[in-house]
């Protein structure tokens, strides 16, 4: 089998959706050829797109035995969704959350429901299926394969070098603390600054929060020049470049005097401080909030802090509950519900020892549900069955 996969996400950026396309293209070498279109950063966008049916039909005369072109994100596939593109291949296409619920008219209107015209729909959750069968996608279309996570995080030792240098950054942070790690781009879906302003100040003092991701303690000047736009069209640029929209509320929240010295943006960090910080902490937090034209596909950033022996206490909202089983590798708590929140964070201190316990069991329930080999194997299973129809 030969294979053309084409994203817009991919490594060097970061983020969910990157990791997935990466290990999904680097495995699935074991099973078929494999050729890849990527876009190589945010600046390149444009170019990528305006360039991307001649570079297919490009690859396609170079490799005249690929039978499957798969987008492995639905802005890519909208881009060749046309009913004359590529009609000598199987089309299929990965939809992860925003790529079918993206706020805009032309697009749900007269883009998405060409997406009927592809062999096939690869949902990354069942909410993510849902969201697709509401705006139009036939279900006979859909096929759900969960992402993956690297079990290798599960096993990860620090150098004795890398080891002292967290020691010796982080002397004291973790003491007499019980440290909430929360991770990912500040966009508003993720619901820091909801948590940062209506859950943690009331949360007994010794608690802390770490947050770890992209953050920009000053505004760009592209970033005042977007606040000036009209708010329906900045929020649909926001959502299409993954732009940072919940950073303003960080920032003010952030020098606030009622959180100072009790939560620190540590920044984007180096993979083995972040696997440090996870084994330091207590617990990791996913405080996801409902936001009109914005989803979270799934929880992929849920299953790494399991796997480093951290219990999750995550918003029960669209794909987080794929990843994230309530009572079995984490709790599930109303989303944008502050006392249920106070609540299950409770366990925290009413039961240390029994939180401690359940993240072990969490990090062998993921090494058993999830990894990305049995995503990959799912994809080529999927891919084999169209070449056989």
């Amino acid at each position: 089998m030969e294979i053309l996969f084409i994203t817009h996400k991919y490594p060097p950026s970061i983020g969910g959706m990157e990791r997935q396309s990466f290990e999904l293209t680097q495995r699935m070498k074991q099973h078929a050829v494999v050729h890849l279109l990527c876009c190589a950063g945010a600046a390149h966008k444009v170019r990528f797109f305006a360039s991307l049916k001649r570079r297919i039909r490009e690859k396609l005369r170079q490799h005249p035995g690929i039978t499957i072109l798969h987008f492995n994100d639905g802005l890519a596939a909208a881009f060749c969704s046309g009913a004359r593109d590529f009609p000598e291949c199987i089309r299929t296409v990965t939809i992860h959350g925003l790529d079918v619920v993206f706020p805009n008219t032309v697009y749900q209107r007269y883009i998405l429901p060409r997406f009927n015209r592809f062999q096939s729909v690869i949902a990354v959750s069942q909410a993510t299926a849902q969201a697709c069968i509401q705006r139009g996608i036939r279900p006979e279309k859909i096929t759900v394969i969960p992402n993956g996570v690297d079990h290798d995080i599960a096993f990860y030792e620090p150098t004795p070098a890398d080891r002292a240098a967290f020691v010796e950054q982080y002397a004291g942070v973790f003491d007499g603390k019980k440290t909430l790690v929360l991770m990912g781009r500040p966009v508003l879906r993720k619901g820091f600054s909801w948590f940062l302003q209506d859950v943690f100040p009331q949360l007994p003092a010794d608690f802390q929060v770490l947050l770890i991701g992209p953050f920009r303690e000053k505004r760009l000047f592209s970033s005042t020049l977007l606040r000036l736009l009209p708010s329906f069209f900045r929020k649909q640029l926001e959502l299409l470049f993954g732009l940072p929209s919940d950073e303003d509320n960080l920032r003010t929240l952030l020098r606030s005097p009622e959180l100072q010295g009790r939560v620190r943006h540590l920044g984007k960090l180096p993979f083995t401080h972040i696997m440090q910080v996870m084994s330091a902490a207590d617990a990791f937090v996913m405080p996801n909030i409902p936001v009109d034209g914005d989803m979270e596909g799934f929880g992929l950033v849920c299953l790494e802090a399991n796997l480093r022996g951290l219990p999750v206490f995550a918003a029960n909202l669209e794909g987080i509950t794929e990843a994230v089983q309530d009572q079995k590798n984490g709790w599930l708590v109303p989303a944008g519900n502050t006392s249920a929140w106070l609540t299950a964070l409770g366990l925290l201190q009413q039961d240390p020892a029994f939180v401690r316990s359940f993240g072990q069991q969490a990090r062998q329930y993921v090494l058993e549900n999830f990894g990305w080999e049995k995503m990959t194997a799912g994809y080529y299973a999927h891919f084999e069955d169209l070449n056989a129809r």
